[in-house]
């Protein structure tokens, strides 16, 4: 039977996602797309990778901040 691989994954604190959160605000919103495609990209499924925690955090991050963004539009 295989094995799963052994993931040593780097899981960013709420602390961390607050100040990502802020750094991402302060951006203009081409920047932020930018980085969202940036992190979809991280997290693009590839055979034999384990996507890491960290890239679905960013990812998400920015895919928060832009909806909300477009909803006060």
């Amino acid at each position: 039977m295989a094995e799963r691989p052994e993931v040593t994954d780097e899981i960013l604190s709420r602390e961390a996602l607050t100040e990502l959160r802020r750094r991402l605000a302060l951006l203009h919103d081409s920047a932020v797309e930018q980085f969202y495609r940036d992190a979809y990209a991280r997290c693009a499924p590839v055979a034999g990778r384990v996507v890491k925690a960290r890239a679905i955090q960013e990812l998400v991050t920015a895919w928060k901040l832009l909806r909300q963004w477009r909803a006060k539009r």
